[in-house]
């Protein structure tokens, strides 16, 4: 068999959406792997396809998500995408934010409860934090903007 046939007959195989999480074995990353596979399962049930752990080694943890997309003309197509990266975007995500990630790319529309009144109180949480940060610098540049104008006079 060729190399476009096996290919064809694996992905006759696949339910979309597909979720795999690549884990190193040895960094023992296992139960965590298997934990953020129930997590899913449980939130999006037979929303998807089917959800695989893969094991690697090399420090390796990342979650990809495969679904299709329909075109203009009809045609579906499969994408990919990388929702988590350990090493891109700095160590495992939080339960509640790869839940988030998923429902991003399969229903957008679906309200995830408790886990988006989370992340939203995070994410204000942040803003505030930033917003006092700025207030902090303005004060600061107000401040030696007052000393200046002290020290001319």
């Amino acid at each position: 068999m060729s190399t476009n046939e096996d290919k064809k007959t694996s992905l006759e195989h696949v339910h979309l959406p597909r979720i795999s999480i690549k884990f190193c074995t040895q960094c023992r990353w296992m139960l965590r792997a298997a934990y953020f596979a129930q997590e899913l399962l449980s939130t999006f049930s037979t929303d998807l396809g089917e959800v695989a752990l893969v094991p690697m080694t090399g420090g390796v943890f990342t979650v990809t998500i495969w679904h299709g997309v329909t075109s203009d003309d009809g045609t579906v197509t499969t994408q990919e995408n990388i929702l988590w990266d350990r090493k891109r975007d700095g160590g495992f995500p939080e339960v509640k934010a790869l839940k988030s990630l998923v429902r991003n790319v399969i229903a957008p529309e679906r309200d995830l409860g408790h886990t988006d009144r989370a992340l939203k109180a995070q994410q204000s949480g942040q803003k505030e934090k930033m917003k006092e940060e700025e207030g902090k610098e303005q004060e600061d540049k107000e401040d030696k903007d007052t000393k200046a104008c002290e020290d001319c006079q």
